[in-house]
């Protein structure tokens, strides 16, 4: 594995630096949201900089990221170690596959347990609708959808305006938000709209 390849590349969905493990919570949450997107690598040993700082006590590492993977992580994650010399430094590698079981959910500092999903190079709070979409499309039932009067105006806004967030959707089919959160989460998984996910709002655009 060309560990400079990958530092030259840089944070991003599937990637993230870590110096040290300090926090089971904080590492928990960054596993759990490659497990609830399309996998991803943890670099131990390497500075937010991309400077190779290498690992000092590796077992160390190793247990801090198993004990946050099997402990405060539900349903639990295998991580998968690789030890990497780069400058006679060693990096540990950790690789994270994506999860045919999601969605994953992270122990909180407060005691909760949350689902995050990757977004850029930070893991972020999933909302009730990608919730909702993880948990039904690891399940094996298929998305009946019968176009509704609510179903046509949503798509028809669409063709004309590029994108629309939850609150636009319920102002402007005049329904609950639960409701526009069903019919949301069924078009996802239709393929017929797709979620756009940033640090900090949620939209949704057609596919």
């Amino acid at each position: 594995m060309n560990v400079k390849r990958l530092i030259f590349e840089g944070e991003g969905v599937t990637l993230d630096f870590k110096k040290t493990i300090t926090s089971c919570e904080k590492i928990a949450r960054t596993m759990v949201s490659y497990a609830n997107n399309r996998g991803g690598k943890l670099l131990i040993g390497v500075a937010d900089d991309g400077t190779i700082k290498g690992v000092k006590s590796e077992d160390e590492e190793r247990y801090m990221i198993t004990k946050a993977a099997h402990l405060f992580a539900r349903p639990a994650l295998e991580p998968v170690f690789e030890e990497v010399y780069v400058d006679d430094k060693l990096v540990l590698v950790v690789d994270i596959a994506e999860s045919t079981i999601k969605p994953h959910y992270a122990l909180a500092e407060d005691g909760k347990w949350w689902v995050y999903v990757r977004v850029k190079d930070k893991s972020v709070l999933a909302s009730k609708i990608v919730v909702d979409v993880l948990k039904r499309s690891s399940g094996d039932e298929g998305v009946l959808i019968e176009y509704s009067t609510n179903e046509k105006a949503l798509l028809q806004y669409l063709e004309t305006t590029a994108r629309i967030t939850i609150k636009e959707c319920c102002d402007l089919l005049k329904i609950g938000r639960r409701k526009a959160q069903k019919l949301l989460v069924d078009l996802i998984l239709s393929g017929i709209i797709r979620i756009n996910t940033t640090e900090k709002e949620e939209f949704y655009t057609a596919a």
